[in-house]
């Protein structure tokens, strides 16, 4: 049946909605209950949105690659739709957003290693049709996407996240703002943040370094932190960058004096989340399902599929199935198991517009 010709399930925060978020939960370790789960659909204003109703079987491969930050959260949405299709499978590849981005928009990348060790993969160079990337194209890359391809690249938002400011669980840092955190990481400032102290904190603090940890060039958080902390100025020379992020956070576990930044899926008990400002006087908040969809945090941030679909054509249909998975409350609900956050209904209701325009 033609999902235009369906009429549209509604669901609200419910026992049984709810049930699925604690049952998923239950994996990672979470105590979450029914209740407090259905406060933060609630909060997070994803209210209402569709039922997931399979249009039909499919069978067939999807690859996704790119995103380091968003690999945990596409594996359990990958495993979760799998059972909704067993004959379709979906394979997740990390690998970096920047430098998948580059990939992507040149429409060309190396052989995915999982292929190749299952035999299946081919030599040389292949085409990507999805890519998975912690922050958006720029103006730049879009533009050499639609001059290459003579289309745009299709964006989807499948979550919300956060990037998280992390130091070790023993730092009593109560807040910083981006102002301080450009001081700490960038170059050229009047008034460079080096000791613990420097920031307010006494005792065996007081002259402590601050050592500082970030990710590599590859990654899209550094790309989305560079921007909105550094404004596109050059970095420390002795930020210690680390590969992925949790790496990162697993070196500051291990460091009193650490400070980081990465994706909000990544926090462990060994280190703490810490409050941030936009500016020295602005009140701090802490990156909850609330900041994070208002946009009151201020590294709030979308994550994205992209997909090369020329509009004229019809989509593949395990990528649209899988599309329409990740939009719908069952998809949502795999979400804020990943311990990432669900969509706002607007984004919602918008990527329920776009992908009824790809049905046939």
């Amino acid at each position: 049946m033609n999902v235009q010709n369906r009429p549209q399930t509604i669901l609200k925060p419910s026992v049984l909605a709810a049930g699925l978020i604690v049952a998923l939960l239950s994996g990672t370790g979470s105590t979450a209950g029914a209740e407090q789960v259905e406060r933060i659909i609630r909060v997070a204003n994803v209210t209402a949105t569709e039922a997931y109703q399979p249009m039909t079987a499919v069978e067939g491969r999807l690859s996704i690659a790119g995103s380091d930050t968003m690999r945990p959260l596409l594996v359990k949405l990958a495993a979760d739709f799998s059972r909704n299709h067993p004959k379709a499978k979906v394979a997740v590849e990390g690998g970096g957003s920047s430098q998948g981005l580059r990939e992507f928009v040149l429409g060309l990348s190396g052989q995915r290693r999982g292929d190749k060790a299952r035999g299946t993969g081919t030599e040389g160079a292949s085409t990507v049709t999805v890519f998975a990337s912690s922050r958006a194209l720029n103006e730049q890359e879009h533009g050499h996407f639609t001059s290459r391809f003579g289309y745009e690249p299709l964006a989807i938002p499948i979550a919300m996240d956060a990037v998280a400011i992390y130091v070790h669980a023993s730092n009593p840092i109560p807040h910083l703002s981006l102002e301080q955190l450009a001081s700490i990481y960038g170059t050229g400032s009047a008034s460079p943040l080096t000791t613990w102290g420097q920031l307010g904190l006494g005792d065996r603090w007081s002259q402590a370094p601050i050592d500082v940890y970030g990710r590599d060039n590859r990654s899209g958080t550094k790309t989305f932190f560079s921007e909105l902390v550094l404004h596109g100025k050059p970095q420390k020379s002795t930020v210690l960058e680390e590969p992925g992020s949790a790496s990162e956070v697993l070196t500051i576990a291990r460091n009193p004096f650490a400070i980081g930044y990465a994706g909000i899926g990544f926090n462990i008990s060994d280190i703490r989340v810490v409050p941030l400002a936009k500016t020295d006087g602005d009140q701090a908040v802490a990156p909850t399902a609330e900041t994070v969809t208002t946009g009151s945090y201020p590294l709030s941030r979308p994550l994205y599929l992209y997909i090369n679909s020329d509009p004229k054509s019809e989509m593949h249909p395990v990528l649209l199935e899988f599309l329409r998975y990740v939009n719908s409350a069952q998809g949502q609900a795999v979400v804020l198991a990943a311990k990432v956050y669900p969509l706002p209904q607007t984004i919602q209701e918008k990527n329920q517009t776009l992908l009824k325009a790809f049905t046939r």
